[in-house]
């Protein structure tokens, strides 16, 4: 299994732990990645919102290097995964619009025709490597975690990027309890942080962020795991800074990358998968597993 490689922006900065962990999961599980050579900022929300046939041309421009290579684009970033695939989306449907982008790309001698298609790391490994795959692949216990399983609002909707249910997707509470964690009921699971509005209404962003970190603490988990890098930084951001509840505590709680958990599991240890990077620390362990254990599928309790 071979994939094209998107990081964004993101992964080389304030989300690198989710860069570290993804690259140690998708080498832990045999499936390659190859990082997209020159490849461009998608241009997220602000570049549509300025001109959008230059955005277009921006995002459009990754998605021809890619083309050139063939290989299925794997984009960890929900922001990334949204605007790659709005272009591929509009461009398909916007005949005119086809046409003025790749007269922008011809400048450069490339061309975009749409013919890869742009998915997020847990599509690949739910549906191309497998629960029992990674399973059995599993070294170390993750049973003391209790993941409240934060999917966010991008990689959803319009352009579902793992289940069918918008509202009530299950794909990273199968792949936890495949390794024997405990994933909590968690309702708000696909709703807004408030994204780039810590920046310009910090006080609107910090409610949703702070409902979401206490229906999580009331759920009784022990930490978030997200697919998304804003959504990290936001919610760690605030539970680091949170006011304090009525009597008086602090309910902070770690936010992880899905990514991360899944590579605790498989062996790599915290500081390959960039716990360190996170505000509020991560105090749960993850021991090795007893040798009878190792190799085991925790999903069907079969013999890898």
């Amino acid at each position: 299994m071979r994939y094209t490689y998107y990081p964004g922006c993101s992964l080389h900065a304030t989300g690198v732990s989710y860069d570290k962990s993804t690259r140690a999961v998708f080498e832990k599980v045999g499936a390659e990645l190859v990082e997209l050579e020159d490849w461009n900022c998608c241009g997220a929300t602000s570049y549509t919102s300025v001109k959008k046939t230059v955005a277009y041309a921006i995002a459009a421009r990754n998605l021809a290097l890619a083309e050139k290579l063939g290989d299925d684009v794997v984009a960890p970033c929900s922001a990334c995964y949204y605007v790659l695939n709005k272009t591929r989306t509009h461009m398909a449907e916007m005949p005119e619009l086809k046409e003025q982008v790749n007269a922008s790309l011809a400048e450069a001698g490339l061309e975009c025709n749409m013919t890869v298609p742009v998915r997020k790391p847990l599509d690949v490994l739910v549906n191309d490597v497998g629960l029992d795959r990674v399973a059995a692949l599993q070294t170390n216990s993750i049973a003391d975690f209790r993941p409240a399983c934060y999917y966010g609002c991008q990689i959803v909707r319009p352009y579902g990027a793992i289940d069918e249910d918008p509202e009530m997707p299950m794909s990273m509470e199968h792949m936890f309890t495949a390794l024997g964690a405990h994933p909590v009921d968690y309702p708000p699971k696909v709703r807004c942080c408030g994204g780039m509005l810590i920046a310009t209404f910090p006080d609107v962003a910090g409610q949703l962020c702070d409902d979401l970190i206490d229906w999580a603490v009331e759920r009784g988990a022990n930490c978030i795991v997200t697919v998304c890098p804003l959504c990290q930084a936001n919610l760690d951001l605030l539970s680091m800074n949170r006011k304090r509840n009525g009597n008086g505590a602090q309910r902070r709680i770690p936010i992880m990358y899905f990514t991360q958990l899944i590579a605790l599991a498989l062996g790599s240890t915290p500081e390959e998968v960039g716990l360190k990077h996170g505000l509020v620390p991560v105090e749960i362990e993850a021991p090795r597993l007893s040798n009878a254990m190792v190799g085991t599928s925790h999903a069907h309790g079969e013999e890898a």
